[in-house]
């Protein structure tokens, strides 16, 4: 007994599917390979920069009191040093709060990252 079933399923047809499957299954661990190495690279890149910033924030700490302990000593004073120090950088904080706009920091945003994407996809070359 014959069905269409049996009729439509050559060698030539059994070939193809597995082809195609076999390509599919390619493209599927393609991707996750693509996804992995992006992750992977995306938690260097993270650790890195936390890294840079806790070492830049120790050095900044440092120096500060380095400068606040520097003008005490100049001053011939116990406090006025650290006071001087934290008035600076009460101004930073002011001249970023009320004159650093937000577009700034946009606008290197956009340029660090403009399509990193389109950058990275390998398949476009």
């Amino acid at each position: 007994m014959a069905t269409d079933d049996d009729a439509t399923k050559t060698p030539r047809n059994d070939s193809l599917i597995g082809n195609l499957m076999g390509y599919l299954d390619t493209r599927i661990d393609l991707v996750r390979l693509e996804v992995q190495q992006k992750v992977k690279n995306a938690f260097i890149g993270t650790a890195h920069g936390v890294t840079m910033g806790l070492i830049g924030l120790m050095f900044l700490i440092f120096l500060s009191i380095f400068a606040g302990l520097a003008l005490n000593d100049a001053l011939d004073s116990t406090f006025w040093g650290f006071g001087i120090v934290a008035g600076f950088y009460l101004l930073l904080l002011i001249i970023f709060v009320v004159g650093v706009d937000k577009k700034l920091f946009q606008g290197l945003a956009d340029k660090l990252l403009d399509n990193t994407i389109y950058k990275s996809d390998k398949r476009q070359e």
